[in-house]
């Protein structure tokens, strides 16, 4: 039997339509957009309308990088949706995910925090090394905001909402994940935390009055821990793979803090600008914020097919996770045309969004003639 690989056929995103801007939010709680820009680096937030529950934000990401990969519902073997943050307790919203697709497959709910989308990228690769399974749609999809006091200055600020998904398929091309790390230090599990709702404290008067059902978090213990763990994870994946950090071509981290990234290429000696950030206009969308800045890269040229990717992330547990990733792409033979007209679609879209004068207009009419080619 030939040696199974996992690769990346296809990836989307999607983002609520809803933008709250650290403006917004002087107007809601004691902030400043100077305070929060300094400390955090983000400036806006997506935040998710009664319209756009999880379920469905995850069946938008999960659409997109389908058709990017070329496949159907029909050619899932299984789904994988990391979240805290789903339509109910129970059931596991991935059942709800699975039937929305239309899909008939295994399906299931993996919560681990900000670094569920990771551990699911790697559970889907075991399964596909073992030869139990061929397909997989990875979903990493949060909103947190349903879960945040807008009284409160230390976490209101720093949240947002979104999905992204990769699908991962069988391929005898060596590529996929190259080296992994997956952490946990329970100890510090009350640093982030909703101390309500859970089998310890149930739904109550007291819950609510008190406001258990929302997040709370040690701000100063949680930095400390990610500006110790991110380096130091990287650095073990990378020994692991046999690379040094200037074998990777972008390093993708949880976007949570742009002062903690700065910490992690200070350790490792890697320029900032070969980290990707675009947490200054989604904000921490916990489980979704690696795979949305993914997309985000791809689309930007950042990351293309046959790079070296780094991903990493910290969260509650408290949870780390990282892994070294070579970015196979979509199989020629199956989809590439398909993938290279949504390619060109979400290029011309960044470029239109963030350049001006004759740049921003050539990108426009290049999204135009895009999207009449295929008819939209």
């Amino acid at each position: 039997m030939n040696q199974r690989y996992a690769r990346i056929t296809g990836w989307g995103k999607y983002a609520p339509k809803q933008v709250l801007t650290n403006f917004d939010l002087e107007k809601m709680v004691d902030t400043s957009n100077e305070w929060i820009v300094e400390r955090t680096g983000i400036r806006e937030r997506r935040i998710a309308g009664p319209d756009e529950p999880t379920s469905y934000i995850s069946v938008r990401a999960a659409q997109d990088a389908m058709q990017v990969a070329g496949i159907t519902a029909g050619d899932l073997d299984l789904i994988i949706v990391a979240t805290s943050s789903p339509d109910y307790l129970l059931p596991p919203v991935s059942s709800q995910v699975q039937d929305m697709l239309g899909a008939k497959c295994g399906a299931f709910q993996l919560v681990a925090g900000c670094t569920g989308w990771v551990y699911g990228l790697v559970v889907a690769q075991q399964f596909i090394q073992t030869g139990a399974y061929k397909t997989i749609l990875v979903i990493g999809a949060e909103e947190i905001s349903k879960a945040i006091d807008y009284t409160d200055r230390t976490t209101c600020v720093l949240f947002g909402d979104g999905a992204g998904a990769v699908v991962v398929q069988a391929s005898e091309t060596p590529t996929g994940i190259l080296a992994f790390e997956l952490g946990s230090d329970g100890s510090g599990y009350e640093h982030l935390i909703v101390p309500g709702l859970g089998a310890i404290r149930p739904a109550s008067h007291e819950v609510i009055d008190q406001k258990l059902n929302y997040i709370r978090m040690n701000g100063r213990e949680v930095f400390k821990f990610a500006s110790r763990v991110l380096g130091r994870s990287l650095l073990n994946v990378l020994a692991q793979a046999g690379l040094s950090p200037s074998d990777i071509n972008l390093f993708i981290p949880h976007q949570a803090n742009g002062r903690i990234t700065e910490a992690a290429a200070r350790l490792m000696g890697v320029p900032e600008d070969r980290f990707f950030m675009n947490i200054d206009r989604y904000g921490n969308t916990s489980a979704a914020s690696i795979p949305i800045a993914l997309c985000e890269a791809i689309e930007q040229g950042r990351a293309k097919p046959g790079d070296l990717i780094a991903l990493v992330g910290f969260g509650a547990g408290l949870t780390w996770a990282s892994a070294v990733l070579h970015l196979g792409g979509p199989d020629r033979s199956v989809a590439m045309t398909m993938a290279e007209e949504l390619f060109l679609i979400a290029h011309a879209k960044y470029l239109a969004r963030r350049t001006m004068g004759a740049v921003q207009g050539l990108a426009v009419d290049a999204l135009m003639a895009v999207n009449e080619r295929l008819g939209r």
